[in-house]
């Protein structure tokens, strides 16, 4: 199934000050070719596991919208993926974002996955651009030109060692 899956790397940031909450993704075919992206600033926000969170649902929205199945999904949010993962918790803050998140990903067969920032750096570049704008949810057809060497690098594979 992997081989063959598309795959949506998500991130967030909070950057300035006062912080800025904002998140970001791209989504490509197993060759790594790119399919589409999306940034978002959040105001009023700097609640990082809610933007974990809204930014994989954000993700899913779009596969679902461009008509992907079979996807696979990279978060470096350990926290998030064994919410996800784990059983519902009908308590927690975000029970209900939670439980939608999981709906998609059942309705779609996403698989969810922690991934190191290392292996986030296209999602990292979308996720910061959206904190560079005070646009709220924008897709990216193409991508900007600035995350190209970002996107050859993973499709070449590129390993980052971890200082």
């Amino acid at each position: 199934m992997y081989c063959s899956s598309v795959i949506l790397n998500v991130d967030d940031s909070c950057l300035g000050t006062p912080l800025r909450a904002d998140f970001g993704g791209v989504i490509r075919n197993h060759a790594g070719i790119y399919l589409s992206g999306f940034s978002e600033y959040i105001p009023n926000s700097s609640d990082i596991l809610y933007v974990e969170l809204y930014a994989i649902y954000q993700g899913l929205i779009l596969a679902r919208n461009l008509n992907i199945g079979d996807l696979v999904c990279y978060n470096d949010s350990l926290h998030c993926i064994n919410l996800l993962k784990g059983p519902i918790l009908n308590f927690h803050v975000y029970a209900i974002l939670i439980q939608d998140v999981k709906d998609l990903m059942e309705q779609n067969n996403v698989i969810v996955y922690h991934t190191l920032k290392e292996g986030n750096q296209c999602a990292d570049f979308m996720a910061k651009l959206g904190a560079y704008s005070d646009t709220e949810l924008f897709y990216h057809s193409s991508p900007p030109d600035d995350l190209l060497n970002l996107l050859r690098m993973d499709a070449a594979e590129t390993f980052f060692s971890r200082d």
